[in-house]
């Protein structure tokens, strides 16, 4: 595989708003993470970028399973070939998760996937909103395929 990003390209390691703030995912978030997405399996699987996807489980996984996916997340951070994030409320909850990889279809563009908890999903749209912006102004990337939310 090509480089995802160039070799001197320095990786942002968060980005903060008013309402919450994205940090590298890792092994230390597996509980937190654990209790968002499985308090939010239907939720995550409605949320534009995740209808075909595989995940999350609908038969859930362990919080041992978990910490693995979040450790070979954050392998692919310090190698370079993805980067996923974990999205911090400002009163330090986990409440959702956002990815960054090379597309498997075509290796011009970065897939970008995001979530929320359920009981947060009104920040779905600036969580969206926020990333859109801060690919464009900080990252190399290209093509972006992100699927839009808008407000209704």
């Amino acid at each position: 595989m090509a480089d995802f990003v160039p070799a001197d390209f320095d990786v942002p390691r968060e980005l903060t708003t008013p309402r919450f703030r994205l940090e590298p995912l890792g092994p230390e978030h597996n509980l937190p993470d654990y209790a968002a997405w499985t308090s939010s399996i239907d939720h995550i699987r409605a949320t534009p970028g995740f209808h075909d996807s595989s995940w999350p489980p609908v038969d859930g996984m362990t919080a041992e399973s978990n910490l693995g996916d979040l450790q070979r997340h954050a392998d692919d951070f310090v190698q370079r070939r993805g980067f996923t994030y974990t999205v911090i409320e400002t009163d330090g909850d986990v409440i959702g998760c956002l990815y960054i990889y090379p597309s498997r279809k075509d290796p011009n563009v970065t897939d970008v996937r995001s979530w929320v908890r359920a009981d947060r999903a009104e920040l779905d749209v600036d969580l969206y909103e926020a990333v859109s912006r801060w690919l464009a102004e900080r990252w190399p990337f290209a093509a972006v395929q992100y699927a839009v939310r808008s407000r209704t």
